[in-house]
């Protein structure tokens, strides 16, 4: 007796999406400031390390974006004198401090502008 083995569910052959995945904070954040930064910016480093008072939690967010080439560096001067007082969209996070803590500005060979900055988020439930 032969089996007709099409005729059976199974169960694993069907094509699922997995559902997306959720960003993290530092995601999220990071998706914000390229918003902000402008299309020509690029994200050379992000470090995040917890932080802690008696009364909040969250985490102190360090990011250096470079801005080559003179329209892009045009950009990241905007980003510089927008970013203190930009009001971020964070889910379950309040920014409660956002500063340029470094810029590093050169002319030739072509210009260039790394501009690090710092972001204390904290967790707002």
């Amino acid at each position: 007796m032969l089996l007709d083995l099409n005729a059976f569910e199974t169960k694993s052959e069907t094509t699922t999406t997995p559902p997306p995945r959720r960003l993290s904070t530092g995601e999220r954040l990071l998706r914000e400031l390229r918003e902000l930064a402008g299309p020509l910016a690029e994200v050379v480093s992000h470090d995040e390390a917890p932080w802690a008072s008696i009364t909040f939690t969250g985490a102190r967010h360090t990011i250096v974006l470079r801005f080559a080439g003179g329209d892009a560096v045009s950009d990241g001067e905007r980003f510089i004198a927008t970013l203190p007082d930009h009001e971020f969209r964070l889910r379950s996070q309040l920014v409660a401090d956002a500063s340029v803590t470094r810029v590093d500005h050169e002319v030739l060979p072509a210009p260039l502008m790394e501009v690090e900055c710092e972001l204390l988020l904290l967790d707002h439930n």
